[in-house]
């Protein structure tokens, strides 16, 4: 293709073209290509993507006038191979092009979008109407020959000459009717041949954009946390506890992968403050033996780099970590940069915190919540050392095996610190992943994830009703999916939402269900499987929360009962396993239900991406209403699935084993106390 550059876009303040000598610079090139995807913030951080990921590229392209034009994507792989796609046209009349484009290995990716003048299409476009009237006849077959002339001055296989020169051969037939001449050259074969290698002109390239592909783990994961003091934790015969260790945790590991979860998510393994400790319930006045909050770190056995001493040693943490790996799961760490009062940094750093009129230090608050047992940590005293201190402890962590870090509150600390930080830890280890626990602001959740984390808390908690919920899935899906990757949490320590309060077993199946099929990635508490569900009064919190106190838990003798979601929950991540479209976050499309309280989604990957031979499609109903029993109509676009309009097709449902013969519109019927939610796998009739 002949290829002309874009021109240097004017910068922003630059003279006006009025102005005497100064020449303007254009913004345009010869084809108009504009708000191309994914970009965030106009290039000023890379889009990002996961290993595998299949990416969806478009971008706004045109001409004017009436000539046709097409338009191709160009990516470059870190090893700077050079691949190039046709992107299709979408909806008439919008000039938007798109591209599906599964990028599969680590690393920094280019792309550009590339527009081209289709001059064949262009002509026979015009040759359609002009010769069937009689307009012009002679003179729009010598345009065409001279195109097909310069179609043969380029380099092409053999057959494809062939072919062409049996069309100039046709079209310049002057003794066969006009109608015979323009039927050869609308062949399919020769359009074929057209099509792949086009004849083009005024090719115009688009700027080149980044997409930051990480390894496939911080894009797709199964998360479980547990505290590793609960797990073997045994009441004495004076009424004390005894803690529980990193060695009787990791015998809670098989148990888990089991599950299918592959990410084991701890909360701070530190030693933990005396000075203000909390009690149980969050309660000011400890009973001896209390083990305090994890979170409000450091003592005189040490602080972020020590390991609290009733959990075991460096060598037992080093067993954990290897018992997990036997067990094909990864180690999540918690990272909260906050400190006790009797943390060492109180000592050797008091400008690392900010110091009240009275002299006094303040604590963490979260109005109404307040933390006295926690001091924040003032980033601006000393930002210097609080980045070098930082970045230490990562490395220290780093070095003993752990790739993945739950970050406590990052939106309670400076976002540009993050950005250097995560930036700074990633340039020498890309394989380490951050969570951001950022329950916060969109504007300040999403540029956390711009500046560099790749997983994020969400909203979805709190998301309930049918309709937060499609807002939910198609925002994530299609609006940040370019930048922020939300982790959807059911529950967590803090979290205990009223739709589990109140909503009894029904509402524990449906949140999971949606969890672990509305993103490739989701988290489960301890305790979530057993139903727990009760709540301090008034508060979103557990009663009996385990932040305070050890909370052991017989998980098999509920299962033996027939009293766990444990199966329910393995159902669940076999399924994730088992289907590459539910690996994916950006190919979610919401459907639609006659029932207010029904919500329908899918997951479709074509063929080309799912590494087998035939597409994937799961498509989840789910009722929302935990106290009720619906039944609706639901109605379903089938393209979006991979479906011929007016096709008929079998779901089986992977909860029941159930199956349907079903088409566009839908009975169904879902009881919340039987089973609220159908996931259903599709096979085309």
């Amino acid at each position: 293709m002949p290829t002309s550059t874009s021109p240097t876009p004017r910068r922003k303040g630059a003279a006006p073209a009025e102005q005497p000598g100064v020449e303007y610079r254009t913004v345009l090139g010869r084809l108009p290509i504009l708000d191309v995807s994914p970009v965030v913030d106009g290039g000023a951080w890379p889009a990002t993507a996961f290993a595998g990921e299949v990416v969806p590229f478009s971008a706004v392209a045109f001409r004017e006038g009436h000539g046709v034009i097409g338009v191709d994507l160009e990516l470059r792989d870190p090893q700077g191979r050079i691949t190039l796609g046709r992107m299709s046209p979408g909806a008439p009349g919008l000039d938007r092009w798109h591209a599906l484009a599964q990028l599969p290995t680590q690393g920094v990716w280019r792309f550009s979008v590339r527009a081209w003048a289709d001059d064949w299409a262009t002509w026979l476009h015009a040759a359609s109407i002009k010769v069937p009237i009689g307009q012009d006849v002679e003179l729009v077959f010598a345009e065409g020959a001279d195109l097909l002339t310069r179609a043969l001055g380029t380099r092409r296989p053999p057959s494809d000459r062939a072919a062409l020169s049996e069309l100039l051969a046709a079209i310049t037939d002057t003794d066969a009717a006009p109608a015979a001449r323009l039927t050869a050259v609308s062949a399919d074969k020769v359009a074929g041949i057209l099509t792949a290698r086009p004849i083009a002109s005024l090719t115009t390239t688009s700027a080149e954009h980044l997409v930051e592909v990480e390894r496939e783990r911080a894009g797709v994961a199964s998360w479980y946390e547990f505290f590793p003091r609960s797990e073997g934790a045994k009441r004495r015969s004076d009424g004390s506890w005894a803690s529980g260790t990193f060695r009787t945790a990791a015998k809670r590991l098989p148990a888990v992968a089991v599950m299918g979860f592959d990410v084991v998510y701890l909360p701070p393994v530190h030693p933990i403050g005396e000075s203000f400790r909390k009690g149980r319930n969050n309660s000011l006045t400890p009973e001896p033996g209390d083990p305090g909050s994890p979170w409000a770190i450091g003592d005189t056995d040490g602080g972020h780099d020590a390991l609290h001493p009733q959990l075991g040693t460096a060598k037992d943490f080093a067993y954990f970590l290897r018992k997990a790996g036997e067990a094909g799961l990864e180690v999540a760490m918690d990272f909260a940069l906050q400190a006790s009062p009797d943390h060492p940094w109180v000592r050797e750093h008091p400008e690392w915190f900010t110091t009240l009129p009275d002299g006094s230090i303040a604590y963490a608050e979260n109005p109404p919540k307040k933390y006295q047992d926690i001091y924040p940590i003032n980033f601006d005293n000393d930002p210097a050392g609080i980045r070098a201190e930082s970045l230490r402890l990562l490395e220290h962590w780093i070095s003993a095996g752990v790739r993945t870090f739950r970050v406590d509150n990052p939106h309670t600390k400076p976002l540009d610190f993050w950005e250097w930080l995560i930036h700074t830890v990633r340039a020498k280890h890309p394989d380490v992943i951050f969570l951001a626990e950022a329950f916060t602001r969109p504007a300040v959740m999403q540029t956390l994830a711009k500046a560099g984390f790749q997983q994020s808390y969400s909203y979805f908690t709190w998301r309930n009703t049918k309709e937060e919920l499609e807002e939910f899935l198609d925002q994530a899906a299609h609006e940040t999916d370019a930048f922020l990757r939300p982790n959807l949490f059911v529950n967590t320590p803090d979290i205990l939402t009223a739709y589990l309060q109140f909503g009894g077993r029904p509402a524990f199946k449906t949140r999971a269900a949606i969890a672990a099929t509305g993103s490739p990635l989701w988290g489960v508490y301890a305790g979530f499987e057993l139903y727990e569900s009760v709540a301090r009064s008034g508060a979103e919190e557990y009663i009996d929360n385990e932040k305070y106190e050890y909370r052991p838990r017989n998980f098999a003798l509920a299962e033996a009962a027939g009293e766990s979601l444990a199966p329910y929950l393995t159902m669940l991540n076999k399924a994730r396993r088992e289907h590459p479209a539910l690996r994916q976050l950006r190919n979610l499309h919401v459907h639609s239900s006659e029932d207010d309280a029904v919500l329908v989604y899918s997951k479709h990957l074509d063929r080309e991406f799912t590494g087998t031979r035939t597409s994937d499609t799961v498509i989840v109903v789910a009722n929302v209403d935990p106290h009720s029993v619906r039944e609706t109509i639901v109605h379903l676009d089938l393209p979006a699935i991979g479906l011929p309009a007016g096709s008929s097709f079998t779901v089986t449902d992977m909860v029941t084993g159930q199956t349907w013969n079903w088409t566009s519109a839908n009975y169904v019927r879902l009881d919340a106390f039987h089973e609220p939610v159908h996931i259903l796998t599709v096979k085309a009739s």
